[in-house]
């Protein structure tokens, strides 16, 4: 039976998620790819081991990771089964619904009745009694957004979730959200959204300079470019690589001689800075403090090692925060 390291909060960061009084590990554990079906069952156990060994408190699921749909709660579960459930109250378990779960029109989107349900199957599937965030997982443009807001504010009235947030909302999606739960008084405190250096729609539309000001947490997914933000790439495509492997959400295409290029420029800051270029990548996206929390995926134990350094990585001089924009100006 599993027994946390009892030196696991020596070396993390815990940042508080906007005005809220939940703290979120500045690394989190995301458990999108690598925790489904036909994954090994002992590797992602030893990750999530792993990641509260070390300090990460967050794991975050969705209704419909896997593959199958489904098969990452129901594998949470059996690892919380397995040992970690004995530290429940040291967890924070977030998880999600909005895409697609079941044939018919009551399995999709924003509906009372779809998110309700949801929570109801994804709560068994981890053999919980509620979660700690629930979040509407993508805007409904079809549902009227105060039916999405008033089941998020009575799912924690029931007692199935903490606390609220959103997923993939701009900043107006999000600034309407936040004045329905407001009046409702409802917790909603973090809107996940993808964020890296090469994704930063955040900054464009105003939501992460707009979420600082409002008290609203952000958490960043996707924050090494499906792995082009590490050393995978540096020498090209290898034959192990996602885009090889999986190809739905990195294509061959998007790797050109200019991204190659500007990958490698990169990589020499990280150099320079001790850290390698996934490391760097990383703390870049939580460099002002805008940024609570930085959602990490992994495939083995040891990478998340290599992740939750950047808690002692030193901060980012001008200089090399400056030589950072003007390397990522040459591809856009």
């Amino acid at each position: 039976m599993y027994q946390a390291d009892s030196k696991r909060y020596e070396s993390m960061q815990y940042n508080r998620c906007g005005k809220s009084g939940l703290k979120l590990p500045a690394v989190s554990l995301g458990l999108w790819h690598n925790f489904g079906s036909n994954a090994s069952f002992d590797n992602m156990q030893d990750m999530c081991f792993t990641a509260f060994d070390n300090g990460i408190t967050h794991f975050d699921l969705a209704n419909n990771y896997g593959p199958t749909i489904g098969s990452a709660e129901t594998n949470f579960g059996r690892i919380l089964k397995s040992g970690l459930e004995e530290y429940r109250d040291e967890l924070v378990i977030s998880t999600k619904a909005g895409y697609d779960m079941w044939p018919g029109p009551y399995g999709n989107w924003g509906s009372r009745k779809y998110l309700t349900a949801s929570l109801d199957q994804s709560l068994k599937r981890m053999g919980l009694e509620y979660v700690d965030i629930f979040y509407h997982h993508r805007f409904d443009p079809e549902t009227p957004l105060e039916e999405t807001m008033l089941a998020l504010d009575s799912i924690v009235r029931s007692g199935k979730a903490l606390y609220v947030g959103i997923s993939n909302y701009n900043k107006e999606q999000t600034k309407a959200a936040i004045e329905i739960l407001s009046d409702l008084k409802c917790p909603f405190i973090i809107n996940q959204r993808k964020y890296s250096m090469f994704e930063r729609n955040i900054e464009e539309d105003g939501l992460k300079s707009f979420a600082a000001q409002n008290g609203i947490g952000i958490i960043a997914f996707c924050p090494l470019a499906q792995g082009l933000l590490t050393d995978k790439y540096l020498h090209g495509i290898p034959e192990d690589s996602r885009i090889k492997t999986d190809g739905r959400y990195l294509k061959e295409s998007q790797v050109t001689e200019a991204r190659l290029a500007q990958i490698q420029s990169l990589n020499e800051i990280a150099k320079g800075r001790g850290q390698t270029m996934a490391q760097m990548a990383l703390s870049w996206v939580l460099r002002d403090g805008e940024v609570t929390s930085v959602l990490i995926g992994a495939s083995k134990s040891k990478q998340i090692l290599e992740n939750v350094k950047i808690v002692k990585s030193p901060a980012f001089m001008e200089d090399e925060l400056e030589t950072i924009e003007e390397i990522l100006k040459e591809v856009k």
